[in-house]
């Protein structure tokens, strides 16, 4: 099943399944601006990534003194949510766990997700609710990619990444098990400004930790912001699949990470874990600016 919200400028386009945004169109000239999940490059177009960010050292994690299993980015976006509520320009859909999820993640929780049209922006919002009376540990993310080049303009070297920040970034390289490996790399910035190089995403995703930037343009060979993503996270990483010259950039914003090649503790002892506790609520939003 899907939802549409909907204004004068843009339509939206939400499956149900992982309540994952499927199409950012432009009503004035139907450019589509998110990915469309051609699965020869990537099946998922903006997945939501819940409890886990990344992925987990030697595939499972320990609480309590036991070993859980857990796959790459949690388990959200592999389900379908409940629709909570639709109105023209703003839908919610909700997560709860159940006998499957406890399986692999021994909490309760309610994950509601929120998306709202505002002029050409959408808002993006998660809701964590922990109906237990002991702490809850997470980590939640966005994975939205966007099409790049856009509606075929150019090609994807001619395009570049615009920051809140000039000089140079510092960014984290994964191993080959999708883990921590190397900190402390240095990406230079011409101003505030990154041309998309062939070889950026050579070595997977670009981890980027320690709120070093918090507003990521998409420019075009015009030098047009054709999309802005801005958001309060402490993370954020960029990919698009290495060497595959997939035509389309991803800019994510993480509250939480994969582990360190070097981490031996629990979940309450990850890095950037998020901690909830009994009876709380916590809620995050990110903002995709269309032009």
């Amino acid at each position: 099943m899907q939802t549409v919200i909907e204004n004068e400028h843009l339509s939206v386009v939400i499956d149900h399944f992982g309540a994952e945004l499927k199409s950012i169109k432009s009503k004035t000239d139907g450019t589509e601006y998110l990915w469309n999940a051609d699965a020869r490059y990537w099946k998922r177009s903006a997945p939501v990534l819940f409890p886990f960010v990344g992925s987990v050292k030697d595939k499972c994690y320990m609480y309590e003194g036991q070993k859980y299993p857990m796959g790459q980015h949690g388990f959200a976006r592999d389900n379908m949510f409940s629709l909570l509520s639709a109105e023209d320009n703003e839908a919610w859909f909700f997560l709860e766990d159940n006998e499957e999820t406890r399986k692999v993640y021994p909490f309760s929780f309610r994950l509601e997700i929120g998306y709202r049209i505002d002029a050409s922006s959408i808002t993006v919002f998660w809701r964590v609710k922990n109906p237990m009376k002991t702490e809850l540990y997470y980590s939640i993310g966005g994975h939205p990619a966007f099409m790049c080049p856009v509606n075929g303009k150019g090609v994807q070297s001619d395009y570049s990444l615009v920051f809140d920040v000039g000089g140079k970034l510092v960014y984290s390289r994964l191993s080959e098990n999708g883990l921590v490996e190397s900190k402390g790399h240095q990406l230079l910035l011409s101003g505030n400004r990154l041309k998309i190089s062939e070889h950026l995403f050579d070595d997977d995703a670009l981890i980027f930790e320690g709120s070093q930037a918090h507003r990521i343009g998409l420019v075009d060979p015009d030098g047009r912001n054709v999309v802005t993503v801005s958001f309060d996270a402490p993370l954020f990483g960029l990919w698009s699949p290495a060497k595959k010259n997939a035509p389309f950039v991803c800019i994510e914003p993480w509250y939480g990470r994969c582990d360190a090649e070097s981490f031996e503790g629990t979940i309450a002892e990850r890095e950037y874990e998020e901690q909830l506790p009994g009876g709380g609520t916590k809620e995050y939003s990110y903002v995709i600016e269309i032009g």
